[in-house]
């Protein structure tokens, strides 16, 4: 379900990006060897057990109006040596459905904080009080959507925030299959999923009694080093109060403003307004 990618802002954007683990694996990467795209011949493409599971995940935070949660998210990079190199990042997320949204990333890495209210987004670098500021569009689906292509912004929990996560999961599923059960993982029993979507191979763990994702691990078909991702989830809480003010920063709105662009392009004229171009999708 995490499709968890990386990318790069340059001057503020850069350091933001970092943070928030926008998208940077790209489709130029070797494909694997022949040998690791072999499945087992008596494995169904996609078991039904195993997509009841990701549904009623999905179901389940579909239809909460209001959520937080805590992501931490670890990641492979290469190193000069060769092995790659563990880093990661812990969010706090806050979101009430349909256009309300706060990402508060205190590190690993430079502070970021990210808000939208249903008309605004906001980018904010609080160690060098600049922020990126945007008309959005009024859903946090299209919001998301709009932050990709303008300034290459990607959370790596993006698919537990969306309307409806399945959607996005089956729209290029090709393999689900059950894997059993863990009591190792969030501290309660849950499902192991392990699905492929959108060129991406996951393994995901699904709290067997609440329906919340523990964990997920993913890693790219296209990536010839196999390095993987990784997003914890804890401290779930759907449907509780939301603090007033909790989708706005007067520090952020009083920042020094950067445009709110990606940093090989011109900033647009409006985040709400369709890209001149770039990625007609979020990946």
């Amino acid at each position: 379900m995490m499709a968890v990618r990386r990318g790069l802002f340059e001057a503020l954007l850069v350091t933001l990006s970092l943070v928030l683990g926008a998208a940077s694996i790209d489709a130029q990467q070797a494909p694997p060897p022949a040998a690791a795209k072999a499945a087992p011949t008596d494995v169904p493409p996609l078991e039904p057990k195993a997509i009841e599971i990701l549904k009623a995940s999905s179901r389940r935070l579909a239809a909460a109006r209001a959520m937080s949660f805590t992501a931490l998210v670890s990641y492979e990079s290469p190193s000069r040596p060769g092995p790659p190199l563990l880093y990661t990042t812990k969010s706090d997320v806050t979101l009430q459905r349909p256009d309300k949204l706060r990402v508060i990333t205190p590190g690993d890495g430079p502070a970021s904080e990210f808000y939208y209210d249903g008309k605004t987004a906001i980018a904010f670098a609080p160690a060098e009080n600049l922020a990126a500021v945007a008309d959005a569009p009024p859903t946090i689906d299209a919001m998301l959507e709009a932050a990709f292509q303008y300034a290459a912004i990607y959370f790596p929990f993006t698919d537990v925030m969306v309307a409806d996560p399945y959607a996005d999961i089956a729209k290029g599923l090709e393999l689900a299959f059950y894997i059993g059960q863990s009591r190792m993982v969030g501290g309660t029993t849950t499902d192991m999923v392990a699905y492929a979507s959108h060129g991406v191979l996951v393994q995901i763990w699904i709290g067997a009694n609440d329906k919340l994702p523990r964990m997920a691990r993913a890693v790219f078909a296209k990536d010839a080093s196999q390095m993987r991702h990784q997003v914890e989830f804890s401290n779930w809480k759907l449907d509780g109060a939301v603090p007033p003010g909790a989708f706005a920063s007067s520090r952020a709105t009083s920042a020094k403003r950067i445009p709110f662009a990606r940093p090989d392009q011109s900033p647009p004229p409006s985040m709400g307004a369709p890209a001149a171009s770039g990625p007609s999708k979020t990946p």
